[in-house]
């Protein structure tokens, strides 16, 4: 590409006031999904409360289906108890298939010479723009 015939004060700007948009448009949406997710919770709330009174798991209104489920979360408060627990079990399974990008980032910095077998990296360039 010519940069002899490129605006870049231009560029910049457009792509600044691109950015500025972007930014509002995602405020409003934040703001108004928020809005419509307190709903939803809300009527959640209430429908959940009718299977409690009534006893039942499921109702069908002409309208569509709704019905109770459990959801259970699981986490440690106690991660050195997790991980020697997970060893003596033998459950690796327990962990999600993840790699924190800045710790390993940050190991593979200090520790040239050591790279774990399969891992990949993938790099590339991108262009960061901010006002001045």
């Amino acid at each position: 590409m010519d940069n002899g015939n490129i605006d870049l004060e231009r560029l910049t700007r457009v792509y600044l006031k691109i950015k500025d948009k972007r930014g509002v448009l995602s405020s409003e949406f934040k703001e108004e999904d928020g809005r419509l997710k307190t709903q939803q919770e809300m009527i959640k709330a209430a429908l959940l409360g009718h299977c409690e009174e009534h006893g039942v798991e499921s109702v069908r209104t002409s309208e569509g289906l709704f019905y109770k489920t459990v959801r259970t979360r699981y986490w440690t408060s106690d991660w050195e108890s997790m991980y020697k627990f997970i060893l003596e079990h033998s459950v690796p399974e327990f962990f999600s298939k993840s790699l924190n990008q800045g710790n390993v980032k940050q190991f593979l910095e200090e520790n040239p010479e050591s790279m774990p077998q399969g891992l990949n990296a993938d790099s590339e360039y991108s262009i960061s723009v901010r006002k001045k």
